[in-house]
Parts: C-alpha cells; structure tokens; sequence
C-alpha cells in the first residue's frame, strides 16, 4: 500500500511537471508557427492521470492545468487572456471579470474526471481512445459553453468558436492516440 502511494505520488509529480513543460513550450512555440490552430495538448497529461490514478487525482490534475493557464494568462501578452484570468480585461472592457475564474479551473478540473469513468465503464483501447476524446470534448465544450454564457455570442465568440473547432480536433486525435498508447504500458508497468 505504501509503495503504491509513493508511486501514484511519483506519477502525479511527473504528470504536473509535463503539463507545465507542455504549455510553456506551447507558448512559445504556437507563436511561431505560420498555423492558425494552437490546441492544449496539456490536457493529454490530466486524462492520462485521471484514467491511472482515478478521478480525484485526476481533479487535482486538472486544477494544476487551470492553474498554470491561469497564471500564463495573467503575466504573458495576449488579446483574449481576460477570459482566462480576472485581472486582464478583455478588448473593450475596463477591468476583468472573476467568471474567468470558472472558465479557467473548471473545465479542466471535468478533464480529470470524466476520462476515468469512460476507460472504467468501456475496459479496453477503445474505451481508452473514447477518453482521450472525451477528455478533450470536456475541455473544448465546457470552455465555449462558459464563454457563451459569461461573455455572450459575438464576433469574439464567433472567432473563438471556429479556433477551438479546428484545435479540438487536433486535441481530440492526440489524446486517443497518446492514451491507447501510454495507459497500457502505465498499467503494464504497475502489474494491472
């Protein structure tokens, strides 16, 4: 039992520590390139870890993502970094909005959670793909949707609806990949 909880605690380190290293590559690296998608491919760590160690690490999980995009937005330039973070307010606006605050933590807190209850309900690659998917939907969805109702459908919201169209689909291909591929070994290593 001891060991098994230094491990979970040993792969919950490694899981935090690729999320910060995936968005902060991310963030310079999307800026270069001459394509008009960026996905967050830090979420591929939280449904990783939320299928492996269950959904309350996998919350936790997914509360650090929110955690490194909410301070991301908060210090580094960027037009729409008022819908991420309270303290930037979004173009044409005076001051921030504490509803960025659930647009930031808690979609991705549902990315830890959501994953694992597919892969436990669906025990095989598929059901592993189809969390990874879900994952990524979990995501995208919850995030547009909390736009939609904090900050209302206008151009902006057009323009980031097509932007999280075109990402989430990226999103969605990697994290049914990574995941049919990664979780296996995970469990092999582990002896599940």
């Amino acid at each position: 039992m001891r060991q098994s909880k230094a491990s979970d605690i040993a792969i919950l380190s490694i899981m935090i520590a690729l999320i910060i290293i995936i968005q902060v590559v991310s963030a310079f690296i999307y800026p270069v390139l001459p394509l008009p998608v960026s996905p967050t491919l830090a979420s591929i760590p939280v449904i990783i870890g939320s299928i492996f160690l269950g959904p309350k690490k996998g919350a936790f999980l997914g509360f650090m993502m929110g955690l490194v995009l909410f301070i991301q937005a908060t210090i580094t330039p960027g037009v729409l970094n008022g819908l991420f973070t309270p303290f930037i307010p979004l173009p044409g606006h005076t001051q921030g909005t504490p509803w960025a605050l659930i647009v930031t933590f808690v979609p991705r807190i549902l990315i830890g959670i959501f994953p694992y209850f597919v892969a436990k309900g669906i025990k095989n690659r598929f059901g592993l793909g189809l969390a990874g998917v879900v994952g990524t939907l979990t995501n995208t969805l919850f995030v547009f949707l909390f736009i939609f109702i904090f900050f209302g459908w206008s151009m902006l919201g057009a323009i980031i609806g097509i932007t999280i169209l075109w990402n989430s689909i990226i999103e969605a291909v990697a994290a049914a990949i990574l995941t049919t591929t990664i979780v296996p070994a995970l469990m092999k290593a582990r002896g599940k």
